[in-house]
């Protein structure tokens, strides 16, 4: 058993060392920090209906996905706090949560009322004027827990009067919206078997969407469907067909020769047979969702074990790639697939966007984005999933691909990316993408002797380590997602991994690991306005408007996975 107090040492160490963790519930009752009892107050409660989940992006008011919008553009209409005034805002209100630890969450705002969420599965309703509480639960968190890089959630999904949000023993639960009591759960998986969930869901069409984390544990991937009254399944897509070979693909999405040794892999798959059942391939974020074509999109991770890919040959689909399934039946569509036979760990996190893209000959498509650990932008065609064109590298691409060895080999960009589970905003207006990277040289070793599936148990088959002495430093690029060219890019010195937010208003906000908020022009990268949080901005803004005034919304509390400061603190900014 691995606690998450070791996990948690490991990851300070290493950086990135995915040592999961199984957490006894009383563990975690004892070591939360308790503030004072505050009584429970019903929430004003306004029933969400899927007319105003679908027409999200134009909604200044409420803030009703975790991205934004079906689209999931993160791009918010919203003009009142701008580049001319943007110097004058200030914290309206800062609420402080009873766990202090890593913070992912998107608020998710409905009138008045925010949900957030924390670590270990807290859920708070709170005023998003005042940043007074309304109610909070605390998730009962089974026997076994066992995560990858931090007991993180990343928000809840909203439908009629009910609040949903998967939890780290691999449960959907389902809370009434106005007093926080749990309606319903379903078990999802097994967290035995090494499924766990971080993720928030997506509500559509009376379905709550969500997939599964786990993909450094041997799991066999999944993206399902639930009924969103009845927590009853709709359907199941498996992220990882029975057929994982593939065509035997060389070179990655840029057209790099990735130095497999294909017929060593031929001669594995007679002896080994198709390693399906235990070949990972996560989900760690939402999909994007296309109502007029029925088809939701989303990105698979990594496969399992994550360094060897002896004990898995095959291009391992649908590792590593952009999917589309049907949204009424989960019916595969299409993919792509960015890195075949993947063994350094640069899954696809970052949550794909829906946008109108010019194409290669200059026609008006709708497309698909998607930001890669690789350190590029991808732009793809949403009809098949083909790609159109990658974008200029966002961070150093020295020596990709060099392959893990025995001794330890050296890589850019590094395991966490590139773009790490960051989302990208969009600014649709001006044809830029916003995406936050990382440069972070790694050490890649593979073990000596392939590691068989250990049962549930982490499963990388090496390690990967920061080099000591080397410098790592992120960045803040934004890409003409039509031609592929960097606009602009500011440097930061800390790795960045969070997310951003684009406005009407012609800014771009997001945040870093040292505790600085900051809003940039998004035509040029001028800093505009920063603000000192006290701890590491490390989740995604949101904006909303309540009684005609506009708000950022952020949450700083650090990042376990990079080891950034933790704190408590949604943070809401406005101006007079």
């Amino acid at each position: 058993m691995v606690s998450y107090r070791r996990a948690g040492a490991l990851v300070g160490a290493l950086v990135l060392s995915f040592a999961g963790a199984q957490l006894h519930q009383a563990w975690a009752q004892e070591e939360t920090p308790v503030s004072p009892t505050i009584k429970h107050k019903d929430a004003p409660v306004n029933s969400v209906s899927q007319e105003q989940l679908s027409g999200a992006g134009s909604d200044v008011n409420n803030f009703l996905h975790t991205n934004g919008n079906y689209d999931q553009t993160r791009y918010y209409l919203g003009k009142q706090i701008n580049k001319s005034n943007v110097g004058k805002l200030r914290p309206a209100w800062i609420f402080q949560t009873e766990v202090k630890e890593s913070l992912e969450t998107t608020p998710i705002v409905v009138g008045e009322v925010m949900y957030i969420t924390t670590s270990f599965n807290h859920v708070y309703a709170i005023n998003a004027k005042t940043g007074e509480q309304y109610w909070h639960y605390k998730h009962k968190m089974g026997p076994v827990t066992t995560y990858c890089c931090g007991p993180n959630n990343r928000g809840v999904a909203i439908y009629k009067d009910k609040v949903y949000m998967g939890t780290l023993d691999a449960k959907l639960v389902a809370l009434d919206a106005k007093t926080g009591s749990l309606l319903w759960e379903t078990q999802l998986a097994e967290p035995e078997a090494g499924y766990s969930e971080t993720m928030a869901p997506t509500a559509v069409d009376g379905k709550i969407l969500i997939g599964t984390n786990g993909g450094e544990y041997g799991i066999r991937g999944f993206v399902r469907a639930y009924d969103a009254e009845t927590g009853k399944q709709v359907w199941n897509f498996h992220t990882i067909p029975e057929n994982s070979v593939g065509v035997w693909e060389t070179k990655d999405a840029t057209g790099l020769d990735m130095l497999r040794d294909i017929e060593a892999e031929k001669k594995a798959l007679k002896e080994l047979g198709d390693p399906y059942k235990t070949l990972g391939g996560g989900v760690w974020q939402n999909p994007a969702v296309d109502l007029k074509s029925k088809r939701i999109y989303f990105v698979v991770g990594n496969p399992s074990p994550d360094l060897d890919g002896r004990l898995r040959p095959g291009d391992n689909l649908y590792t590593n790639s952009l999917v589309a399934v049907n949204l009424d039946t989960g019916e595969y569509v299409c993919h792509f697939q960015y890195i075949a036979h993947d063994v350094w760990d640069l899954d696809a996190v970052s949550p794909p966007i829906l946008t109108d893209v010019k194409d290669k000959d200059g026609k008006t498509v709708p497309g698909v984005l998607h930001a890669g650990k690789t350190g590029y932008v991808y732009v793809h065609n949403r009809d098949d999933c083909s790609l159109i064109r990658f974008s200029e590298p966002m961070v150093d691409q020295t020596g990709r691909w060099t392959l893990p060895t025995t001794e330890g080999a050296k890589m850019f960009p590094g395991a966490n990316g590139g773009v790490e589970w960051s989302p990208m905003a969009i600014n649709p207006e001006l044809g830029l993408s916003y995406a936050v990277n990382l440069h972070q040289p790694m050490t890649y070793r593979v073990d000596e002797t392939p590691t068989p599936y250990p049962g549930g148990k982490l499963w990388l088959g090496g390690a990967f380590t920061v080099i000591p002495g080397e410098e790592s430093w992120g960045n803040i690029t934004a890409v003409d997602y039509n031609t592929g060219k960097i606009k602009w890019q500011k440097k930061t010195p800390l790795p960045m991994m969070g997310g951003a937010l684009a406005t009407a208003g012609g800014l771009v906000f997001t945040g870093e690991g040292d505790g600085w908020f900051r809003a940039y022009d998004a035509e040029s990268g001028e800093v505009l306005w920063s603000f000192l949080a006290g701890a590491g901005v490390n989740a995604p803004p949101a904006a909303y408007n309540v009684d005609g005034k506009e708000y950022i919304v952020v949450g700083a509390g650090g990042n376990t996975q990079i080891d950034f400061k933790r704190g408590n603190n949604i943070i809401a900014f406005t101006v007079d």
